[in-house]
């Protein structure tokens, strides 16, 4: 199976494809660059980055994802390995990147330290993640949830590193020229059932939380969700803000 028909992709894949050029710009991955992807999941930034001609490495601890990489970008130099435990030496590469990934890190500052690890002197290190509620499909589905009051896991999971002043302190030992940025993207739904249907595949927190409600709970969910979007009738689309902070290994 391609990468691109995955649930993930159908659920987040949309708008991590898109955020994964400007997160590039930001970060200033250039053609020739040494550039590690940390956490590369099903590839959106992966492919970008190799697509601008960078010599792209990748981790990525899930071993089904990992072999996905491997058969979709072959080029790509892939380990199965989380952003804790780094497999490279000391100073491999020019650009040490994470997209979407610090607040699913088991230590996001050890996870950032690896990151600072790897990168060469003077190299650039970057993470981003959405903010809490900028990402409209995200926070509609956290209002949803709060106006049900089902007691399930919150849908977005882990909260952490969604503000500036959340993600910075990631970056105090060891780095220089700290600067965040906001990032914007958008997706598109041909209708409300799309969305829904994006959600019943079951991927993460919120997939999770939907897909385990029983029929009445779920059919007040679905209803509730297209309440919380404005009752779309036709086609609609959602904003996502991601925040990215990039600095230089001192």
């Amino acid at each position: 199976m391609f990468l691109g028909d995955t649930a993930y992709d159908a659920f987040m894949g949309r708008y991590s494809k898109r955020l994964a050029a400007p997160f590039a710009d930001f970060a200033g991955v250039e053609h020739g660059l040494r550039v590690v992807d940390v956490g590369a999941g099903t590839g959106a930034l992966t492919t970008e980055l190799a697509s601008r001609g960078a010599h792209v490495s990748a981790a990525e601890p899930s071993g089904p994802f990992a072999a996905a990489l491997r058969q979709r970008l072959p080029e790509v130099e892939v380990e199965e390995a989380a952003a804790e435990r780094l497999p490279w030496p000391d100073e491999t590469f020019d650009v040490a990147l994470a997209q979407l990934v610090i607040a699913f890190m088991e230590d996001a500052r050890a996870g950032a330290a690896e990151m600072r690890r790897v990168a060469r002197t003077g190299g650039t290190v970057a993470v981003c993640m959405w903010d809490r509620d900028g990402m409209e499909m995200l926070a509609a589905i956290q209002r949803a949830q709060r106006v049900l009051a089902s007691g399930g896991p919150m849908p977005e999971g882990r909260t952490m590193y969604r503000t500036p002043e959340e993600i910075e302190p990631l970056f105090a030992d060891g780095f220089e020229a700290v600067t965040t940025e906001p990032l914007a993207v958008e997706a598109s739904y041909t209708g409300f059932d799309e969305f829904w249907e994006a959600l019943l595949g079951g991927v993460g927190p919120a997939g999770a939380w939907v897909t385990s409600l029983d029929g009445e709970r779920r059919e007040a969910a679905r209803t509730e969700l297209h309440r919380q979007l404005g009752e779309p009738a036709g086609e609609f689309r959602l904003s996502a803000r991601a925040w990215a902070t990039r600095a230089r290994r001192a």
